[in-house]
């Protein structure tokens, strides 16, 4: 009926996914449990996820020397992982507990040595050149610090909250983890079966790819984080930067968040060294770019090689939609979906439509 008009089809098909949408917004309560059992388990997932990839070349070695099987490789991490858990809250924690500790204690007096600093700064010639009709951005600066320290102080309580889900977390993605390093590659085999025959070869080099660029994106991430927060915490032992080692893990860990980490965790350094005096704000903001340059064109690049091929704007772009839509999580997974996504878009291209639209 419609054999000879495309647009018709397409219309139809249109309106009628549109109707089955607008059906199931009325009926979203159905799908609740549904909802929440996926909020529930994402965080132990991703979890799991980054740990496999991180662990799995480790028990493939250990499995490759045939002293120890699989199962058993898997179980001596763990083992040592714990001892290393031990290792960290008997030696590094204290330090970390009682650098933030400190920061909490000393926030009115350090708010007190900002006020002072900001007030010199704005006294300047320099500055009052910039903005003549005696209103500087400087000084808003101690009034958005203090509502920053009224938040943290206000919802200490929903540490509780935290405590319970990462309790939730801690027993669960162990055992996800586990079922993940000993069935090594079994779900993208069982994706590989699924597929017709004539197209197995096809998905076979797709899963192929898509497990590459995620061990190679996930494996490297960690490498260029932990090379950027030692040059960072060299450096701001250097110019002897207040709560260096905290400021440093902070920053380790929301670069994880693309883009939006790294200009984030430099905000309360370029303050706590504020604090201290414009210099060392300047130093610290000095040593911030630094570490980032000689990360991303140095380290990232003998990393990463030709893997992470995604353009600086594309990232924006993606982070940006992302932390609209999804909130932190939504950014945190948005690169690797987004890796995943392109390679099987450039597969289907090349396997239905590159040959057929050349020789058109």
């Amino acid at each position: 009926m419609f054999k000879g008009n495309s647009f018709v089809r397409f219309s139809i098909a249109l309106a009628l996914v549109l109707v089955n949408i607008y059906l199931l917004s009325r009926v979203s309560f159905i799908f609740q449990p549904l909802v929440t059992m996926v909020t529930v388990i994402t965080v132990p997932m991703m979890l799991s996820v980054f740990f496999y990839y991180l662990l799995r070349p480790l028990v493939n070695y250990m499995e490759k020397l045939k002293y120890l099987n699989r199962t058993l490789s898997i179980l001596l991490i763990y083992i040592v992982a714990v001892m290393l858990g031990v290792a960290f809250i008997v030696g590094l924690w204290p330090s970390l507990r009682e650098q933030l500790v400190n920061l909490v204690e000393n926030a009115p007096n350090l708010l007190h040595s900002l006020s002072l600093q900001l007030q010199q700064l704005e006294q300047n010639g320099a500055i009052q050149a910039l903005f003549p009709n005696g209103s500087t951005p400087l000084s808003q600066v101690t009034e958005y610090v203090n509502k920053g320290f009224t938040f943290v102080t206000n919802y200490v309580s929903g540490f509780i909250s935290l405590i319970s889900s990462f309790a939730i977390i801690l027993f669960t993605f162990p055992i996800i983890l586990f079922y993940m390093l000993k069935q090594d590659r079994l779900f993208g085999r069982r994706l590989i079966n699924i597929a017709p025959k004539r197209f197995q070869k096809d998905s076979r080099e797709v899963v192929l790819e898509i497990d590459q660029a995620l061990s190679g994106f996930i494996v490297g991430r960690v490498l260029v984080n932990l090379a950027l927060g030692v040059l960072m915490y060299i450096g701001f032992l250097f110019i002897g930067l207040p709560y260096a080692l905290l400021l440093t893990v902070v920053a380790v860990i929301m670069n994880f968040v693309p883009f939006i980490g790294a200009i984030v965790s430099s905000i309360p350094i370029v303050i706590m060294g504020l604090v201290v005096s414009p210099s060392v704000a300047l130093w610290s903001l000095v040593i911030i770019l630094v570490s980032q340059q000689i990360q991303d064109n140095l380290v990232a690049p003998y990393v990463f090689g030709k893997q992470l091929d995604i353009h600086p704007l594309t990232t924006i772009i993606l982070v940006l939609g992302a932390g609209d839509l999804g909130g932190i999580i939504a950014i945190l997974i948005i690169i690797p979906v987004y890796m995943i996504v392109k390679i099987v878009l450039v597969r289907i291209y090349q396997m239905f439509f590159k040959e057929k639209w050349q020789n058109a």
